[in-house]
């Protein structure tokens, strides 16, 4: 089926992006006309604000975070009680090998952590300075805290309602906690539309924000570095698109456990480089951190200043936060429902450091680095990629190559990760059968080089507006189902407490 697959994947792939790529702004300008009137609207609705203190205010962002809240108090602070004991389930201490699942808990939180962690991290948080100022990151860092309990109720539902088949494969993730865990509640058929709706709206997601903006962002770093607008890859995304799709091709067709082998190798290694890089700086600058530590939680309380002062900070913090980690959007738990654990509870736990790693170690070491430099504070019109390469460079001469190589392989495991989302939902909608399976991931391919040929515009604002969609139909949900966890959580701490449930030794249990 290999050979079939990228037979078919080269004989489309041959003609279409070399047609695209000859219209230069033919194909894109018509695809972006065509398609800018409803996405518009949808982004209007998805991200509509409502102005407070002078800024406007996003109510997608108030969702999450008030959601993120309510998890953290309802849960009793979960994310720290459970700290310790989640590093040892990732560790692998409790892990039993029979139990049934695809992945390790490591593997499960590498994959989803590879979908998570990525461009949000690095050019996110320096539009969220550069518009909030220090203090926005003070907010991104509470956000990030409060994220860890709505992550661990959503992995929870994930692996408790996934569906196991007899070759050992595994589905879930919202779509079958919503379906499943609703029914329970008598509420079949509020479940099953919510499910639906947020099936649609992740294979949307996973084609644009998933894929198309990764690779196109990737190639954009690429150019920069080889010589820009003038230099050889100029106009090559096609030929880079195609190299792509290749490579994500020959690791999706394996399914979880192939994805789950790269990311578990590239998700430490690239967060191990761009941190000791930022660390590096920081150390550099060791006299300023200080100051800069004072910036952050003098803006983030501050009544005036930079874009309405305290709120305007807040909001940028939290919006950044909240589209970084994505707690609440669900998309990770159909990751982490892959896991080998017959206590779903576990899972939770694990998931809980995907928001403290993405969030407050990697998104916080940008923020100080961006503020240490003082680059923010430089003008030029800078933001996002460009913002944070500066701020690096200013230290390090050669940091935009390293930055690019990041962004790259951030673009290229984050297209792994919501490959497998898109997937799990195609098959969700159509069937799970393998053949439903094989085209999805074609169609995927396909959309490699498109992202790559393409000016995105529209389609990148469209695929941002069903990510979050999914947010509302996800936290709904999990609203109905928050007694399911705790219930969970309640049993599962008691019989960890009672000794019953102890850590599991090679080749035996203890318990």
């Amino acid at each position: 089926s290999m050979t079939r697959f990228f037979t078919i994947l080269a004989a489309t792939l041959l003609w279409a992006p070399l047609a695209w790529a000859q219209e230069s702004g033919g194909i894109d300008q018509a695809i972006n006309e065509a398609i800018s009137p409803v996405t518009n609207v949808i982004v209007g609705i998805i991200f509509y604000s409502v102005p407070a203190f002078g800024t406007a205010v996003p109510l997608i962002v108030v969702w999450l975070v008030v959601a993120a809240a309510i998890a953290t108090v309802y849960f009793r602070f979960i994310a720290f009680r459970a700290f310790g004991h989640a590093i040892d389930l990732i560790k692998g201490d409790y892990s039993n090998p029979k139990d049934a699942g695809e992945v390790s808990h490591f593997q499960a939180l590498a994959t989803a952590l590879s979908g998570t962690v990525g461009l949000g991290n690095i050019a996110g948080v320096a539009i969220a300075v550069s518009i909030g100022g220090p203090g926005a990151t003070f907010w991104m860092i509470l956000a990030g805290l409060m994220g860890m309990s709505l992550k661990f109720a959503e992995c929870t539902l994930g692996v408790k309602y996934r569906n196991e088949y007899a070759d050992g494969t595994v589905s879930g993730g919202p779509m079958y906690y919503m379906s499943k865990g609703l029914a329970e509640k008598g509420l079949g058929g509020l479940g099953r539309f919510l499910a639906v709706f947020f099936a649609i709206c992740c294979i949307a997601g996973s084609l644009g924000g998933g894929n198309m903006f990764q690779a196109n962002q990737s190639f954009q770093q690429l150019v920069n570095i080889t010589g820009g607008e003038t230099g050889f890859m100029a106009d090559k995304g096609w030929l880079f698109g195609l190299i792509v799709a290749f490579l994500v091709g020959s690791v999706i067709l394996g399914g979880i456990k192939s994805i789950a082998r790269v990311t578990e190798k590239i998700v430490p290694f690239m967060a191990v480089v761009y941190c000791t890089a930022a660390l590096v700086i920081i150390l550099a600058n060791i006299d300023q951190v200080p100051a800069a530590f004072g910036a952050i939680i003098g803006g983030a309380f501050s009544p005036e200043g930079v874009a309405g002062g305290a709120v305007g900070a807040l909001i940028q913090g939290f919006k950044r936060a909240a589209f970084s980690n994505e707690a609440g959007v669900g998309s990770a738990s159909i990751a982490h429902s892959a896991v080998r654990t017959k206590e779903p509870i576990t899972e939770g736990l694990v998931a809980l450091h995907e928001p403290f790693i993405d969030t407050v170690v990697i998104c916080t070491m940008t923020a100080l680095v961006i503020v240490i430099t003082g680059t923010y504070t430089a003008g030029g019109g800078m933001s996002g990629v460009e913002l944070t390469s500066n701020a690096f460079e200013s230290v390090f001469s050669w940091f935009p190559y390293v930055l690019a190589l990041a962004v790259m392989l951030f673009a290229f495991s984050t297209m792994l990760s919501w490959s497998y989302y898109g997937a799990k939902c195609w098959t969700y909608l159509f069937g799970e059968s393998r053949s439903m399976d094989l085209l999805f991931k074609l169609i995927f391919c396909i959309f490699v080089v498109i992202g790559s040929s393409m000016s995105l515009g529209p389609v990148v604002d469209f695929s941002d507006s069903a990510i979050f969609a999914m947010a509302i139909a996800n936290i709904v949900g999990l609203y109905i189902l928050f007694p399911v966890v705790r219930e969970e959580l309640d049993s599962y701490w008691s019989r960890l407490k009672s000794g019953e449930i102890r850590k599991f030794k090679v080749g035996h249990a203890e318990a």
